[in-house]
């Protein structure tokens, strides 16, 4: 009997991660076939994790790389629908909020094949956000809506969607498991207390005077900085004219791939970013988290210290790093979600 078969959508950095326990739990049940969009298309950010998971080689590579939003979508979709409608699956699967997310989507509905949206229902309440009107889009011509916790299902029912909405818990949460249990972190790689850090949303280093400010804060901090910087940040800062040897107490580092990024926040003293994926990471291993934005989607890391948002004035991160947090374990799941996943696939038409 032939499997039923999938397209699964990545393209960026955060899709790896949650592609590959979402391969593992269904490589037994269906004929899984996944498009690469090149979203992202540096090798730190997307090669090296194909590499160092074993994950099995995209299909499909489209190499849209970087572009405008509307060209960038855009584009993907073209390519897109080639491919979905030469293979006709059953699902496709996307992830996340991305552009690549919203593009494989818009074909799915289009084409009349049936979405599931793996991490269903967050919301920013932020528009601002290309992420949030991506999700927000693609929520609303899902067919089942895979949930990280019980505040998306309210999210989603506020909008009026109801019907095919799971709570599966985070599928991240699934690899965070794995990398402990197996005992695959890499040993610590730098000596001193450090606090580690990502920045690279635009609004925090698109704007000179605002990325001066981000750097020479973490340039004040208490304990050494390692800071792994994207390229969005390095352009930035190549744009700007800001030298890293005027930052002493930074130690700046390539983008890293997924375990070794795991292990610079595993043996660090709390983390410092505005990436969505990196705060549950540092929750699930019980490190304090400074979030440098207005805003989070995942408001029950806001809880009891774990994780604080801050941005427009960045000079108390010393004093909030020194603030006790408290971690539920049980937040997002217990590290089966691509299991649960798996298996409501089977058995929603």
């Amino acid at each position: 009997m032939n499997k039923k078969k999938i397209i699964a959508i990545v393209g960026a950095r955060p899709q790896f991660i949650k592609h590959f326990p979402f391969e593992k739990a269904v490589e037994d049940s269906f004929e899984l076939i996944t498009i690469h969009t090149g979203q992202h298309y540096d090798d730190y950010m997307s090669k090296i994790f194909f590499d160092q998971m074993k994950m099995q080689r995209p299909k499909y590579m489209l190499d849209i790389g970087s572009r405008g939003h509307g060209a960038q979508t855009g584009l993907m979709m073209v390519e897109i629908e080639k491919i979905v409608e030469e293979e006709k699956p059953d699902w496709i699967v996307v992830y996340g909020d991305t552009n690549s997310t919203l593009a494989g989507a818009l074909v799915a509905a289009k084409l009349h094949i049936p979405i599931a949206h793996i991490e269903a229902g967050l919301r920013s309440f932020n528009k601002q956000m290309p992420e949030e009107v991506n999700r927000i889009m693609t929520d609303h011509i899902s067919t089942l809506l895979l949930v990280p916790s019980a505040t998306a299902t309210k999210n989603l029912k506020n909008e009026g969607i109801v019907d095919n909405v799971e709570v599966v818990g985070d599928i991240m949460k699934d690899l965070v498991q794995m990398s402990i249990n197996d005992d695959v972190i890499p040993s610590r790689k730098f000596s001193s207390d450090y606090y580690y850090a990502t920045l690279h949303r635009p609004y925090n280093t698109d704007e000179k005077d605002r990325l001066k400010h981000v750097l020479q804060s973490l340039n004040g901090l208490d304990k050494k900085v390692i800071f792994s910087i994207h390229p969005r940040t390095i352009n930035a800062m190549k744009k700007f004219g800001l030298d890293r040897s005027s930052y002493s107490n930074i130690v700046f580092i390539d983008p890293q791939g997924y375990f070794d990024n795991l292990s610079y926040l595993y043996y660090s003293d709390g983390l410092i970013t505005d990436s969505g994926g990196m705060q549950k990471e540092a929750y699930w291993l019980k490190k304090k988290c400074i979030t440098i934005r207005t805003e989070s989607e995942w408001v029950e890391t806001l809880e009891n210290n774990a994780n604080t948002l801050v941005f427009e004035d960045l000079t108390s991160l010393t004093e909030i790093m020194n603030i006790k947090g408290q971690w539920n374990d049980s937040l997002y799941g217990k590290g089966d979600c691509g299991v649960q996943i798996n298996k409501l696939l089977q058995v929603i038409k």
